[in-house]
């Protein structure tokens, strides 16, 4: 049976971030993705200019309709956008035994805020300690933390992080200044993933599609570690492709499926 990702997120219209570039992320690495919507956004590469979040009825009804009939490897958490919708994911995966990816997207690529300030309380005692992995930048997990930015994925952040509960954390170094991003995983042990910073605008969905990478490899049953490891390159081949896709006017998207697509399909 081909591996199962839930994926718990919000809609982006354009297509480069949210669930769809999970579902994308997910297809190219061979996973079945399934998806429980948390909220629509009328959102383009330059910005977010509405959003409506589903009832806390109708996700329950999504997550459920998931789970009981095709079932679940692992799932991947992204925008929840209030406190509601935090407290039905929670409550629906309290029985859930697979591994849980929590991407805590709380501003979007544009500087758009997309999670309310109280539901930032109801993640960390609700989610938190439920997730096998966090994967927040720099600018989220000062929020979670309620400490300054940090200029580098930082050590002590990331274990400031696991102490609120999650298995492991995978501190993201995007955000940070340099010719070398450096991504930080906090596990059984610390591991480090190094790249040199790609020279382009479009790289709106990069958390998104990594946290979704990372699921993927955690539902085929890889270990962490490697999930974590394959993921990272995949996207860096997805980073690098990006400027082919020539998609909008803003921060367009990374190049999901770079390793399939031939060059003619971009004629």
């Amino acid at each position: 049976m081909v591996a199962r990702l839930l994926i718990i997120a919000g809609s982006d219209s354009g297509g480069g971030a949210g669930l769809q570039a999970d579902m994308k992320a997910a297809s190219a690495l061979g996973v079945y993705a399934m998806t429980a919507v948390t909220a629509v956004t009328a959102q383009n590469t330059r910005g977010v200019s509405a959003v409506a979040l589903m009832t806390p009825e109708m996700l329950r009804a999504q997550i459920r309709a998931c789970l009981e009939d095709i079932g679940a490897d692992a799932v991947k958490i992204g925008m929840l956008g209030s406190a509601d919708l935090v407290r039905v994911v929670a409550e629906e995966l309290a029985g859930f035994a697979g591994p849980v990816v929590l991407d805590p997207v709380m501003i979007a690529k544009s500087g758009d805020a997309l999670l309310a300030e109280e539901a930032v309380a109801a993640l960390t005692t609700q989610l938190l300690p439920r997730a096998t992995l966090l994967t927040p930048n720099l600018p989220e997990a000062a929020c979670l933390l309620g400490l300054p930015e940090a200029q580098e994925a930082d050590e002590a952040q990331a274990r400031a992080l696991q102490a609120l509960g999650p298995g492991a954390v995978l501190l993201k170094g995007g955000h940070a200044a340099g010719e070398v991003c450096t991504d930080l995983l906090l596990a059984d042990a610390a591991y480090r993933f190094t790249a040199p910073r790609i020279a382009t605008r479009n790289t709106h969905g990069t958390g998104c599609s990594l946290a979704s990478a990372v699921a993927a490899g955690l539902a085929s049953g890889r270990p962490l570690p490697e999930a974590v490891a394959r993921a990272h390159d995949w996207l860096q081949g997805a980073i690098r492709a990006a400027d082919s896709l020539q998609i909008g006017q803003g921060h367009g998207p990374v190049h999901h499926f770079h390793g399939i697509w031939s060059e003619e399909a971009l004629v």
